[in-house]
Order: C-alpha cells, then sequence, then structure tokens
C-alpha cells in the first residue's frame, strides 16, 4: 500500500513509499530509504533507447544520461524509454527503417506510436528510468 514516505527518496526524489519487509522503500523506484549509496565509487551508466516525439516525428536514439541529452534536444514530448544501449537503438531503426525521415527521425506512424505507448504502458518514462538506476545501485553494491 502507497503511503507518504517519512522523507523524500534520496534517488528520484519521490514522496510516495511503501513498507517492504518492515522497511520503507520508494514507490518509484524501489530504493530502500534511509540507505545512501557508496560515495567514493562511480555511479551505474545506465543506457536507455529514448523515443521523443515533435510535430509528426518520433526522435529514436540512445544515452547514458538521459536528462542532460533530451535537454539538448527540441522535442514535444518525451514518449518512452527503453533499457539498451546502442545495439537496441540500431535494431528499432532497422525495425522501423521505412519511417525514416533522417538520421534519427521517423514519421510518427500508428506502429511506432503503439511501441512506443507499450513500453511506456501508461507510466512516467521517467519513472521507469529511476527504477533502472535504483536497481543498477542495488546490483553494484551486492
Amino acid at each position: 500500500m502507497n503511503a507518504p514516505l517519512p522523507s523524500p527518496c534520496l534517488l528520484c526524489g519521490a514522496s510516495r513509499g511503501e513498507r517492504v519487509a518492515r522497511r520503507w522503500h520508494c514507490a518509484v523506484c524501489g530504493w530502500r530509504v534511509g540507505d545512501v549509496p557508496d560515495p567514493e565509487l562511480p555511479l551505474p551508466r545506465v543506457e536507455v533507447v529514448y523515443y521523443l516525439r515533435f510535430a509528426e516525428r518520433v526522435k529514436i536514439g540512445t544515452s547514458s544520461q538521459p536528462r542532460m541529452r533530451l535537454a539538448a534536444i527540441r522535442h514535444e514530448k518525451l514518449l518512452a524509454f527503453e533499457r539498451g544501449g546502442r545495439g537496441l537503438e540500431r535494431a528499432r531503426h532497422a525495425q522501423f527503417a521505412h519511417l525514416r525521415e533522417g538520421g534519427e527521425w521517423f514519421t510518427a506512424d500508428a506502429a511506432l506510436l503503439a511501441h512506443a505507448q507499450a513500453l511506456a504502458s501508461g507510466a512516467d518514462p521517467w519513472d521507469a528510468y529511476a527504477r533502472w538506476f535504483s536497481e543498477a545501485l542495488r546490483e553494484r553494491s551486492a
């Protein structure tokens, strides 16, 4: 059951959480409240393929620093993230090659938009990224 966290999540800033095994966990990213990432270790790289919409086009690109990357690209809406790097990006470019307008931009047709919508599954793409980042931190610490 979601409830207000005692304090905002250290990783993603969410304010809602759930009790798991008598400990608070963030409802968005799953990070255990009170845990602090080891400051001496580098942060994990979480590569994503992103789908950005601008007018009637969609950009399919990849980044391991999506906040910085998306801030540098003119777009109207972030449609989805998909966990993966260059290989997955190339696969998506091949999958939607018939829609390519140039570079990494594709016509926003029904099939491409349905693919992005299925990836997002109605949730905020940034929530998915926060979960993947949290998982990567936990795996590194294990």
